[in-house]
């Protein structure tokens, strides 16, 4: 796959893909077979993701890959730090393919020893060990939840509590005795509080909650499932109680330790923080209202003195653009006057090269005149023509008496041989 074509959380990916090998290496005590027997630290959740020691993930890589292959049913021999990493690259791609994996990627991406295909083969031949071991994943197992009914108790139980501490620390924070008194105890005499106004809550429901701390309440244990026989109420005065609770108040000192997890903590927080935002921005929206009143009267000004420049140089500027427009034909005409001079001066060029040759053909045919070189050469031509017709008669006398030689003597012997030839009478007269 491209990664254009990718989603933007697939980047991600790697890391989940990462999770779930390594949560599947546990499962095959990886820990016991490999790491203890090669004397090799653990792997994180992030070791195949990132890139920590390529030279050292790539042979944890091959290292976990060869034990995989091994425990899957294919025999393969344990790869060694200083083998031709190629080599063992292109074994392990072809077990994973012999097991049905693709295999869609370059080799050189394991050979970086981390990414996405790092992750992807390992995960691949861990499914494959579990299959082939028969594991089957079982369905999780949810925590029982409790009831509404229990939980509305429970809720309204510890509100009322924290509203009584509540009123406690107000009225103990104005107060400047040093006595301490532990919070549990002081919770254990609350919970008495709690319990009388859940049960005058409740009325006659079968359900009384259990409050720890708490023993009895108008003479009935609350810790006791026994449905009681009449309608409990309170025999506590409320006037009294409140009474009891001014006369020791100077004696008591409640130290509440803060609860970082507690959400009423942030919510104070998140008030604290409301406020001081909102006085800084009071302060800082003064001061960006006369950064904005001074700048505003900056760009007026700015403003009209662009105005008043615009309006003194406009005269000048009418008279640079009316400059510039003559300035744009004068261009235009001494580009068509370039273009003419250019066309005159070939033609020039033309002439010239014309002239100079009729000037150098008048200069041959002068000096030819004047020179009486050709002449001589003339004369002596001639007087060789002479001599040569003078060598064709000599050689033509020669001939012509060798003919005639060769002829005299042909004749001489056709008139030999005539005389010495007897001729018969029958052929004379056949004759």
């Amino acid at each position: 796959m491209e990664e254009d074509d990718r989603s933007p959380g697939a980047a991600f990916q790697v890391f989940v893909l990462m999770e779930d090998l390594l949560e599947k290496l546990k499962l095959l005590k990886y820990e016991e077979e490999v790491l203890k027997r090669h004397n090799m630290r653990p792997i994180s959740r992030l070791y195949f993701a990132v890139p920590t020691n390529p030279g050292e993930q790539f042979f944890m890589f091959c290292t976990l890959a060869a034990w995989l292959i091994n425990k899957a049913g294919h025999h393969f021999e344990e790869p060694q730090e200083y083998d031709d990493p190629n080599a063992t690259i292109s074994k392990i791609l072809t077990e994973l393919r012999s097991f049905g994996g693709t295999a869609d990627f370059p080799p050189s991406k394991l050979k970086a020893g981390y990414g996405e295909q790092v992750c992807y083969v390992l995960d691949f031949l861990s499914e494959e060990v579990l299959k082939h071991a028969s594991f089957n994943w079982k369905k999780p197992t949810y925590p029982s939840e409790k009831t509404d009914e229990e939980v509305v108790l429970e809720d309204d139980a510890e509100l009322t509590l924290n509203k009584f501490e509540e009123e406690i620390v107000e009225e103990e924070s104005d107060n400047d005795d040093e006595h301490l008194m532990d919070l549990t105890a002081l919770k254990t005499q609350s919970n008495t509080l709690v319990a009388a106004s859940a049960i005058q809550t409740c009325g006659t429901s079968d359900f009384i909650p259990f409050i720890p701390g708490l023993l009895s309440v108008g003479g009935v244990s609350l810790g006791e499932t026994s449905k009681p026989e009449e309608i409990l109420e309170s025999k506590t005065d409320a006037t009294e109680w409140y009474l009891e609770v001014e006369r020791v108040l100077p004696q008591l000192k409640v130290t509440v330790r803060a609860d970082n997890k507690d959400w009423r903590v942030h919510v104070d927080q998140m008030h604290q923080h409301k406020d001081g935002i909102e006085t800084s921005l009071r302060e800082t929206k003064g001061y960006l209202d006369k950064l904005h009143n001074e700048v505003s009267k900056t760009l007026e000004k700015v403003a009209s003195r662009e105005k008043y420049i615009n309006n003194q140089l406009d005269p000048l500027v009418q008279e640079y653009r009316a400059a510039q427009a003559q300035l744009s034909e004068l261009k235009e005409q001494y580009q068509q006057v370039t273009t003419k001079v250019t066309e005159k001066t070939r033609v020039l060029s033309e002439i010239t090269e014309e002239l100079e040759k009729v000037k150098q053909e008048i200069e041959e045919k002068g000096s030819s005149i004047t020179d009486g070189a050709p002449l001589v050469k003339m004369k002596q031509a001639l007087t060789k023509l002479k001599q040569e017709i003078v060598q064709m008669d000599i050689r033509i006398g020669v001939v012509e008496h060798t003919l005639l030689q060769s002829k005299l003597k042909e004749k001489s012997n056709m008139t030999r041989d005539m005389h010495a030839t007897v001729i018969p009478e029958s052929s004379m007269l056949d004759y």
